[in-house]
């Protein structure tokens, strides 16, 4: 077989002046202000590589065709899912399908399953919603409220960005679980979203005041941080005793410097100690060995069925990364953004 084209996107460049958050992979500049990727200078589609999918080396590991902190002049690296062509381990055959940290590149031998997974796809639901609600967001929301909301019927629960991948299921499993739910987001498109999944109180952060929203509905029993700032100070306010905050994320520090998650930003931590507060940091590698097989058994099965609804942006063609990165960090996408590099039949 003649080598063919090995297309892949590069982390090229960091934005002079920057410096470079590792979780969210965005790029800040000294004065704390968002620097945005530019495809084709930060991050470039590349074509230059070659491979003999035939004949390439595994050296014991396996070739997989890509399905949907950086080094530079490297591939970038994400969630994604991919199926194996070739292989040098028994337990991974030709034709399966993997799943978890793999290169923004088509082709790539793989050398062990550290981080992947082996992944059966369910009939009614297409491989994209794999990397999104049956994939890493949706095992945090499962998985963070299964072990940390010790939730009871007729509390009341607080989830910010709730129209992401992430919030919007954990508002799905609060209403499962009884509760009133509280959700903020930033657009009028998805506060609709959010009372469509049964939110019973919604507001948008950027038009209304989230305190006096939380005096009114609140106290909160069960806080599912997504943003940090001021938004964790409010919630603080307004805990019930005995509250459980869920720390998922801390958006508001991300594009700003940190500032939003610098102590002096929030100044009610004595009603840690006055409530009796218990606060969780959540990171879903921890969890997956103990709760991934019940989240295949349930999730992907209610997705499909309609019970738990979801949201997302499909693109295809792996040289369309670099425009989508940018339009996360603009905030532009609707839903959970998925990149689609070929076709099953590929």
């Amino acid at each position: 077989m003649a080598p063919v084209t090995n297309a892949r996107v590069l982390f090229n460049a960091i934005p002079k002046g920057t410096g470079f958050c590792v979780i969210t992979h965005t790029l800040l500049t000294s004065a704390g202000r968002l620097d945005f990727p530019v495809p084709g200078e930060t991050t470039v589609y590349d074509t230059k590589q070659k491979i003999d999918l035939a004949g390439v080396p595994l050296n014991g590991g396996f070739l997989i065709m890509t399905l949907p902190p950086f080094t530079l002049g490297e591939p970038i690296v994400g969630f994604g899912i991919g199926v194996v062509m070739r292989s040098d381990k028994p337990e991974v055959a030709a034709g399966k399908y993997v799943y978890g940290t793999i290169p923004h590149q088509q082709y790539s031998i793989i050398p062990d399953m550290k981080d992947l997974i082996l992944i059966e796809k369910d009939p009614k639901l297409p491989w994209t919603v794999f990397v999104g609600a049956a994939g890493m967001p949706g095992k945090t929301a499962f998985m963070g409220w299964k072990e940390f909301s010790h939730a009871k019927k007729g509390e009341t629960a607080f989830i910010t960005a709730g129209a992401g991948p992430v919030g919007s299921m954990v508002i799905q499993l609060a209403k499962r679980s009884g509760l009133k739910v509280i959700a903020s987001a930033g657009s009028d498109e998805k506060i609709n979203f959010i009372k469509e999944i049964g939110a019973d109180v919604v507001f948008n952060y950027k038009t209304m005041d989230t305190r006096e929203v939380l005096e009114r509905e609140g106290p909160i029993d069960i806080y599912w941080d997504n943003v940090g700032g001021d938004t964790l100070d409010a919630a603080l306010e307004h805990a019930n005793v005995y509250g459980r905050f869920i720390e998922c994320g801390m958006i508001s520090g991300y594009n700003t410097g940190q500032q939003g998650i610098k102590l002096k930003s929030v100044q009610n931590l004595n009603q840690t100690f006055s409530k009796s507060l218990t606060i969780y940091g959540l990171l879903v590698f921890r969890l997956q060995s103990k709760y991934d097989e019940e989240f295949y058994k349930v999730i992907p099965p209610a997705l499909a069925a309609g019970e738990l609804k979801y949201k997302e942006d499909v693109s295809t063609g792996l040289e369309r990364v670099g425009d989508v990165i940018l339009g996360v960090q603009k905030g532009e996408n609707k839903g959970k953004t998925v990149v689609v590099v070929a076709e099953e039949s590929v």
